[in-house]
C-alpha cells in the first residue's frame, strides 16, 4: 500500500498559519493597550464650596464622557469618586494607590514634595475667600488672640495654617507663634464648634462656611487670608503622582472635563446652585449667592506658588527651595 504524503505547499500552510495566527493576534494586542481593561480614575475631594467644578464633573458625568471621547480602544471607563477630611488622608490614600487625582492648598502639596512625595501640581482650581473667624467681640487683633485661645483649621502644614503664620510674621515677628494653640477640625465640626462657644475661638475656613459663619450674629472676621499672603494666590490645586500625570490619555481627559464643568458653572448658575445646593444644607437661592456674589472664582492657572515658597523656606516648613520641575509635570 502506498502513502501520499503531503506536497510541499500543503504542509507549509497547514504548519505555518498557527503561527501566523498567534503573531497577529499578539500584534493586535499591542496596538491596544490592556485591551479590555477599564480605564480607571480616582479622584479624591475635601468639603467646601472651592471644589464645586469637582462636583459638577461628578453629577453631569463630564469625566466619563472626556475620557471615553479619547479612548479609541473600546475599553471600558470607570470615575470613582472619594471624599477625604485632609492632606494627610489624601497623602495615605495616593501611598496606597487608592486615589489618582486629589485638590488641595499648595501648602501642604509643598511639604509632600519636601517629604520626597513624587507628586506634582497638574492645574488649578479655585480661588476664593479664606478667613479666620472668632466668637468673641473682644477679639479684635492678631496679638489678642496670642495665649490661651484654641484656633480650629484642618491640619497642621495646611494654606490656612499658613496663611496664619504669614499673617503672624508680619503683625508678630513670629511665624509660628500660634503653632501650639492649633486643632485640626474639618470644616463642618470647626463652624460648629465655633458656633457653640466651646472651646474653639476661632476658626480658619473656607465656603460656604466662612460665609455661614459671617452671617451668624456674634462672629466677625480677624483676617483676611489675601490679606495675609498680599497677593491674590490659588486656593485649591490638582496634584497626581506620575503613574497619573505621565499618562496622556487621562491626564488630558481630566483636564478637558474640568475646564467643561467650569464653563458649565459659569453658564448655568441656577442649574449649578440646584445640583450643589443638597451637600452643604443650603436652599439653591443661598447657593447661587454665595457662589456668585461672594468672590468665589474657577480657573485652571496656579498662582501663588513662588511666595508660598519663598516663605516656607525663609521660616522652616520647607527643608530645601524646591525646583519647578519638581512641582509640575514637564509638557510633552
Amino acid at each position: 500500500m502506498r502513502h501520499h504524503l503531503p506536497g510541499k505547499r500543503t504542509f507549509f500552510v497547514r504548519s505555518v498559519f498557527p503561527v501566523l495566527l498567534i503573531v497577529v493576534i499578539l500584534f493586535l494586542s499591542a496596538c491596544v493597550p490592556d485591551a479590555g481593561k477599564a480605564l480607571t480614575v480616582s479622584v479624591a475631594e475635601q468639603y467646601g464650596l472651592a471644589y464645586a467644578p469637582l462636583q459638577i464633573m461628578r453629577e453631569k458625568g463630564f469625566l466619563e464622557a472626556a475620557m471615553q471621547d479619547r479612548e479609541k480602544g473600546g475599553r471600558p471607563v470607570t470615575v470613582n469618586w472619594v471624599r477625604l477630611a485632609n492632606t494627610s488622608a489624601i497623602r495615605e490614600a495616593m501611598l496606597a494607590n487608592e486615589i489618582d487625582v486629589a485638590f488641595t492648598g499648595i501648602p501642604p502639596f509643598l511639604l509632600g514634595v519636601d517629604q520626597g512625595m513624587p507628586w506634582r501640581m497638574i492645574t488649578g482650581l479655585s480661588r476664593c475667600p479664606v478667613d479666620l473667624y472668632v466668637n468673641d467681640p473682644s477679639l479684635t487683633t492678631l496679638a489678642a488672640l496670642v495665649g490661651k485661645h484654641r484656633i480650629a483649621l484642618p491640619q497642621p502644614g495646611s494654606i490656612q495654617h499658613v496663611l496664619l503664620a504669614m499673617a503672624a510674621e508680619r503683625e508678630l515677628d513670629r511665624a509660628d507663634i500660634f503653632d501650639r494653640q492649633l486643632v485640626s477640625m474639618k470644616h463642618p465640626d470647626g463652624m460648629q464648634a465655633l458656633l457653640s462657644g466651646k472651646d474653639i475661638t476661632a476658626h480658619f475656613t473656607a465656603p460656604p462656611y466662612s460665609f455661614l459663619e459671617e452671617d451668624t450674629a456674634g462672629i466677625h472676621p480677624l483676617l483676611r487670608g489675601e490679606s495675609a499672603m498680599g497677593e491674590p494666590y490659588s486656593f485649591l490645586v490638582g496634584i497626581a503622582e506620575p503613574e497619573f500625570y505621565e499618562d496622556t490619555l487621562r491626564l488630558d481627559a481630566f483636564r478637558d472635563a474640568l475646564e467643561r464643568a467650569i464653563l458649565f458653572i459659569a453658564e448655568n448658575p441656577g442649574e449649578t446652585a440646584r445640583l450643589l445646593a443638597e451637600s452643604y444644607g443650603l436652599t439653591p437661592e443661598e447657593t447661587e449667592t454665595y457662589l456668585y456674589g461672594r468672590d468665589i472664582f474657577f480657573e485652571t492657572e496656579i498662582r501663588g506658588t513662588e511666595t508660598f515658597v519663598d516663605f516656607m523656606v525663609r521660616t522652616g516648613y520647607l527643608q530645601r527651595r524646591l525646583a519647578l520641575r519638581e512641582l509640575v509635570p514637564e509638557e510633552k
